[in-house]
C-alpha cells in the first residue's frame, strides 16, 4: 500500500493560518508521504478549480501524488437531479486535480423540508444519483466512492446495500476504518465486510469512552449510541490499526491508505506520528 495523507489532517494549522493549501504538498513529501487527498473545505466551484490546477503543478513538482478528491453532497435535501449536475462538475475538478478517484457523500437522511427519510425510501434515490455520477466520471476516467461517514450512511451493512444496489464497477467504497465507531459498530468487524468493495481506505483513530461520564468541554462528539468520541493520533485510540490493515490486506486490497487526523494535538506532530505507527504496521520501517 501507499500513504498518503488528507489535506483535511492539516485543518488545524489552516483554521490558525499557520499553512495555506499550497503548504500542505512540501510538507507531505518533507514527512515521506507518497500522496495527498484534497478536500477542499467549502470552497467555491471556481475556487476549488483554481487551486486544482495549482495542486497538480505543485504535485508534479514535489513527485506526489493527488490519489482521490473529496466533497460533500446530499441527494435527499437538494434534489436528485440538481445534485447530479453539480456532482458532474465536481468530477471535472478531480480531472483539473489530477485524481484518480472521488468521494462525494449520500445524504444525511433529511429532505427537503428537514424530515426525516426511512432507509428504505432512502436507498433507491442515492442509487440512481451515485450511479448516474459514476456514469459520467467513468468517461472522464475517475473512479467514483462512497465512505461511511455522515451517521446516516454510515454502517457497513448499508454502505454494502448501497454499492451492490449501485452495481458500476466505477463505483467502490472508501473504508474508513474509524468512522465505524462513530455508528457503534466494532471497527475490526465492519472491515471485514468493507473490504472485498474497498477501494480507498482511511486509517483514523478515536479515543472512545462510555455515555455514563461526564462529557468534557473540548473536543468529543456523541456517537449514535451516545458513546463518546475524540479524534486520536493513528495507533493511539481505540482503533485496531494494525489488525484491521491485516484483514484489508489478506482481502487482496493494494490500494492507496490515506492518513486522516482530526484529534486536539498538534496536527503536524500527530500526522508525523501517525505516519510512523502505519509504517511500522505496513512493515515499511524492516
Amino acid at each position: 500500500m501507499k500513504i498518503a495523507v488528507s489535506s483535511y489532517s492539516f485543518t488545524q494549522a489552516l483554521r490558525a493560518g499557520r499553512m495555506t493549501f499550497l503548504d500542505i504538498i512540501p510538507k507531505a513529501k518533507e514527512f515521506g508521504f507518497d500522496g495527498i487527498e484534497y478536500v477542499p473545505l467549502g470552497m467555491s466551484l471556481e475556487d476549488e478549480k483554481e487551486l486544482a490546477v495549482k495542486l497538480a503543478a505543485q504535485a508534479k513538482e514535489y513527485g506526489i501524488e493527488i490519489c482521490s478528491y473529496l466533497i460533500g453532497n446530499d441527494f435527499l435535501k437538494n434534489g436528485l437531479d440538481s445534485e447530479v449536475e453539480r456532482l458532474k462538475k465536481e468530477v471535472e475538478v478531480a480531472v483539473l486535480a489530477g485524481a484518480p478517484r472521488m468521494r462525494h457523500d449520500a445524504t444525511a437522511g433529511f429532505d427537503a423540508e428537514g424530515k426525516p427519510v426511512s432507509w428504505d425510501d432512502a436507498l433507491p434515490v442515492l442509487a440512481e444519483g451515485y450511479r448516474r455520477v459514476t456514469e459520467y466520471a467513468a468517461g472522464l476516467g475517475v473512479h467514483t466512492m462512497i465512505e461511511n461517514h455522515g451517521f446516516y450512511a454510515q454502517n457497513s451493512w448499508r454502505v454494502k446495500e448501497l454499492v451492490e444496489t449501485v452495481g458500476h464497477k466505477n463505483f467502490g467504497w472508501l473504508c474508513d476504518m474509524g468512522n465505524f465507531l462513530c455508528a457503534d459498530e466494532d471497527p475490526l468487524s465492519a472491515v471485514k465486510v468493507a473490504a472485498p468493495y474497498a477501494v480507498h481506505v482511511h486509517a483514523k483513530d478515536f479515543h472512545l469512552r462510555d455515555a455514563s461520564r461526564p462529557r468534557p468541554n473540548a473536543g468529543w462528539f456523541a456517537s449514535k449510541g451516545g458513546r463518546l468520541l475524540r479524534g486520536a493520533m493513528v495507533g493511539h485510540g481505540e482503533v485496531p490499526v494494525d489488525k484491521c490493515l491485516a484483514v484489508l490486506k489478506d482481502a487482496g486490497y493494494d490500494g492507496w491508505l490515506s492518513l486522516e487526523f482530526e484529534g486536539m494535538e498538534e496536527c503536524c506532530m500527530a500526522i508525523q506520528e501517525g505516519y510512523a505507527n502505519l509504517k511500522n504496521y505496513l512493515g515499511l520501517n524492516a
